[in-house]
């Protein structure tokens, strides 16, 4: 069996990669193999900024951009997502070096430059196209949807994906196996990946100048709307020039309501994940007609006969905020997620780690509680410091395994 190289980042990248700003010099590599994880040793700094977050919400007067409840079911769909990958490589990846092996037209140097930005530009536009047809075509959306569902917009949200979605994203990016090495393609789809964490926060209001180029939070809060203006709109990954060129770009001004226009009023995951197909199904099954049955499924989740390609506008029901029930079914299937995480993922410095900020969130929203109360927030604050220690013992093992194998 074959050696598969093991490559870890530097505290230096792993903060860089989150916002796009790795170099072509640090970041290209002769076969995927050598290709880093990024994605999966950006954990400790998906938690860290995730914790700033929370801390900083409760500084603020209008409390906490995180709730246990919705958080939770957040973390479960991002865990859940990755499970394929437990049992076969990325199908965006495998579908990409299958072109690559067999149709390629050209061979760019995975070593130059240009080739390294052409791959940016390439999956930056390839993820608007996928991105927007995920919102225009209903059996798209019927896994998308699942990253919408949220009503809270935070760094959790981010973490909310669709574990059928990878199964169509891979088309858009084949293009590009004509012509860049794999290698290249593997280091920016998660680039791609990893730049859309952070824009999914409310404490970034606006970042001046690289509005115009950059998708930034302000943006993303659009995309995440419910409120008229929002729909349809702002597809970008990185950069927001694709919807600028495309017509789909619009800015943010009323306060958004985030979350679905018809919204699945429940934290289960099971349900969020999978709900919508049975859903399109009866749809499709009730519907008159072969063309409005096609139509239920290759048009906007908004259509229904007689109306626009992507549904009216007019239709949308009255913005309004909803409160889901938390079953205890949620937190055990929570639960068993984190024991597969930390069986196969962490080690044990991310395991205190992990264990310290659950402790903290449990008891900030009232699900466990001190035996003295008037010590609770100096528990609090022993525990963040803690969470603290174990997050930089983390980041410490890494660096001297990468000392090791340098």
């Amino acid at each position: 069996m074959a050696r598969v190289e093991v490559t870890n980042v530097t505290v230096s990248q792993g903060v860089r990669m989150l916002f796009s700003l790795m170099t072509p010099n640090e970041s290209s590599f002769a076969t995927v193999r050598e290709v880093p994880t990024y994605v999966n040793q950006a954990t400790p700094y998906f938690i860290g900024l995730i914790l700033l977050e929370i801390v900083l919400g409760w500084l603020k007067t209008d409390g906490p951009r995180i709730k246990i409840n919705d958080f939770i079911t957040s973390l479960s769909a991002g865990m859940m997502s990755r499970l394929p990958q437990l049992v076969m490589r990325s199908l965006e990846l495998s579908a990409y070096i299958y072109v690559w092996n067999n149709f390629r037209v050209l061979e760019l140097p995975w070593d130059s430059a240009w080739t390294w930005w052409l791959a940016f530009l390439g999956v930056d536009m390839g993820y608007y196209w996928f991105h927007r047809f995920a919102h225009e075509l209903n059996f798209l959306w019927a896994a998308h949807q699942v990253h919408h569902s949220s009503e809270y917009y935070n760094l959790s949200t981010a973490l909310r994906q669709s574990v059928t979605q990878q199964f169509s994203s891979w088309v858009f990016y084949l293009p590009l196996a004509l012509m860049v090495p794999p290698s290249v393609f593997a280091v920016h789809i998660q680039f791609n990946l990893l730049y859309q964490f952070w824009i999914h926060t409310e404490l970034v209001k606006n970042l001046g100048p690289l509005e115009w180029i950059l998708n930034t939070p302000s943006h993303h809060r659009v995309h995440h709307g419910r409120n008229p203006y929002c729909i349809d709109k702002n597809y970008a990954g990185i950069l927001i020039i694709w919807d600028r060129m495309f017509g789909t770009f619009t800015p943010e001004s009323d306060k958004v309501i985030y979350g679905l226009t018809h919204p699945i009023s429940t934290f289960e995951i099971w349900t969020v994940e999978f709900l919508y197909y049975p859903y399109l199904w009866q749809r499709f099954w009730e519907t008159e007609g072969i063309s409005n049955k096609l139509s239920i499924i290759f048009k906007g989740p908004g259509w229904t006969p007689g109306k626009p390609r992507l549904g009216d506008i007019a239709d949308i029901p009255q913005v309004e905020i909803f409160m889901f029930t938390f079953k205890l079914e949620t937190l055990l299937f929570f639960t068993l997620l984190v024991v597969y995480y930390l069986l196969f993922l962490a080690n044990a410095a991310e395991l205190e780690m992990l264990r310290c900020v659950l402790i903290v969130a449990l008891q900030r929203f009232g699900y466990i509680k001190p035996l003295v109360p008037l010590l609770a927030f100096l528990i609090e604050v022993f525990v963040l410091i803690s969470a603290v220690y174990w997050g930089l013992q983390f980041v410490n093992q890494r660096t001297n395994r990468m000392k090791k194998q340098n």
